[in-house]
């Protein structure tokens, strides 16, 4: 015969699930509380993930990073793109963070880049204000004395800062008001001078103007060739090119020097076509970005 509960084991019954649910629920909170504690701890060994992607001491970051790089392409001294890195502004419009890697730190964000430039310099094409679409990752550094950046897309800025060259006579009103030292930008240009395309080995600028590029400009014949022997920034360019082309045709299959020959021919038509000294410096980095992607595979036909 079946035995009915009586009302105080039905009362025992409660009262031990009510214990067991009170017991989960503290279970789970302390878990909670130990993820919460392990998020603050990372967070308060750095700054708020989001306000990484635009405080200062990123931008300046970004702002070394980019100089360094250019001088680096440029082959010059560093100390003075140091200097003008300096005196040069930076802002980055839009920021916004495209990740976070939460075992590192470090974030992934993206926004549009402008640099100017101080008076009395200027890249190719008398430009000084360059923007590009930048995405720029911010993490940790390994040892431990701060943050570092890595750049991605930055080529469109990086490019022309190579081309850094002096203007004429900058306005001295401007360069008193902004704190560019006259030993820096508006002092003549000295053979030793890095922002002076440095001659080639075997010419001299008496034989080639004003400009040293890759080929010989005492046989300057179509219009892309006379601008870029008359312009140091464009010649510098032309130089940088042509290192980068025959380093790829040394390191190239069969297939990737037809390729690579193949449109070299239509970068120089497209190059003398060009109207202006500006379009002719967007000439070279697309072709430099092009024997880039020929040579990782990713160059599509067009």
């Amino acid at each position: 015969m079946q035995q009915r509960l009586s009302p105080t084991m039905i009362a025992a019954i409660a009262l031990g699930l009510l214990v067991l649910v009170i017991v989960g629920t503290m279970v789970f909170r302390s878990s909670s509380g130990d993820d919460d504690r392990l998020t603050g701890a990372r967070t308060a060994q750095g700054e708020d993930p989001e306000k990484l992607c635009a405080s200062q001491a990123t931008y300046d970051l970004i702002k070394r990073e980019i100089f360094r790089r250019a001088s680096a392409l440029r082959g010059s001294d560093r100390a003075t793109f140091d200097a003008i890195g300096g005196y040069s502004s930076i802002r980055i419009e839009a920021p916004m963070m495209t990740d976070e890697n939460g075992e590192t730190g470090g974030v992934t964000c993206s926004g549009t880049l402008t640099v100017d430039l101080p008076p009395g310099v200027s890249v190719v094409g008398g430009r000084r204000s360059l923007s590009a679409e930048l995405t720029y990752a911010v993490q940790p550094a390994a040892d431990g004395t701060g943050n570092v950046v890595t750049l991605t897309n930055a080529d469109g800025i990086i490019t022309p800062l190579a081309t850094l060259a002096k203007t004429a006579a900058p306005p001295a009103d401007d360069a008193v008001q902004n704190g560019v030292a006259n030993d820096v930008v508006t002092s003549p240009v000295a053979p030793t001078d890095p922002l002076a395309p440095a001659p080639e080995v075997g010419q001299s600028p008496a034989n080639t103007g004003t400009a040293n590029p890759s080929f010989s400009c005492s046989a300057a014949r179509s219009s892309g060739e006379v601008a870029v022997c008359n312009d140091p920034g464009l010649a510098a360019l032309d130089r940088r090119m042509a290192s980068q082309f025959n380093s790829a045709m040394a390191g190239a299959n069969p297939q990737q020097r037809a390729v690579l020959s193949r449109t070299r021919d239509a970068f120089l038509r497209y190059r003398d076509q060009c109207p202006s000294n500006d379009c002719i410096a967007q000439t070279y980095q697309g072709r430099m970005r092009e024997i880039r992607d020929i040579m990782r595979g990713d160059w599509q036909a067009r």
